[in-house]
């Protein structure tokens, strides 16, 4: 591991320790975002975007606000907030960003790579792993279907998510990626899993308090008031009609 990586592992454990969180459990990844006044807003995106992430520091205090892509699966909206955890508390000078996490592409923006391999470790950490796999499945490509499925139920993770860290732990090589990589639904519905995680949802979903979020959003003209509106507009607020209320008063 490299000295970047290990220090990308190290904010994952301090993110997990001032959560209380210990170096083994899942993340109730929701209870965790009320817990850190993270404003945090489903809505379907178009194309790949997984989400943004906004930070405002206005009377010396930090807002956060995650935007997360509701047409992606369960699996991957949980990897998303990951991602974006990194940029509102490790990157330095951070104020907003849209992401498309879990490409870990070394050849684009090095921050979202960054964000990629802190996710990886905040959600799947090593030692909660290497306590899930069988220690007769500890060779290199010996996991088995089974025992991926089991980690990716306890951890609620992607599919795609889960190899990758196997591929960082050493654990497969890409031959076996591509192997366990298909037939997700359906493998879990035969090991008696729930397909909840290999689907989309979330759709309209809010985590906070958002009206304050998009004012502060508009005040300090990070977006137009029409974008304003339309924020507002996604959580069934339409100012329009208080404008008609007052026509009547």
């Amino acid at each position: 591991m490299d000295k970047k990586d290990r220090r990308l592992e190290q904010f994952a454990a301090d993110f997990r320790r001032k959560n209380g969180l210990n170096a083994t459990e899942a993340i109730r990844l929701k209870s965790l975002l009320l817990k850190n006044n993270i404003l945090t807003v489903f809505l379907p995106l178009k194309g790949d975007l997984s989400g943004m992430a906004v930070k405002t520091n206005g009377n010396n205090t930090a807002k956060y606000f995650i935007l997360v892509n509701s047409n992606h699966t369960i699996g991957r909206q949980h990897f998303t907030i990951c991602h974006e955890l990194y940029h509102l508390y490790y990157q330095e000078n951070f104020t907003a960003e849209k992401s498309n996490a879990g490409k870990f592409d070394k050849k684009g923006d090095p921050e979202e790579y960054n964000a990629d391999v802190f996710a990886s470790y905040l959600l799947l950490p090593e030692d909660g792993m290497y306590q899930m796999i069988p220690e007769h499945e500890w060779g290199k490509n010996k996991i088995t279907l089974s025992t991926i499925l089991k980690i990716e139920q306890y951890y609620s993770c992607s599919r795609s998510a889960l190899l990758n860290r196997l591929i960082k732990m050493d654990i497969i090589n890409l031959s076996k990626y591509q192997e366990f990589n298909c037939d997700k639904i359906k493998n879990a519905l035969l090991y008696g899993y729930n397909d909840d995680l290999y689907k989309p949802g979330n759709e309209g979903q809010v985590i906070g308090n958002y009206g304050d979020m998009a004012k502060e959003l508009y005040d300090r003209s990070m977006v137009s008031e029409s974008a304003y509106f339309s924020l507002l507009e996604d959580i069934g607020i339409d100012l329009s009609d208080f404008d008609k209320k007052e026509d009547y008063e």
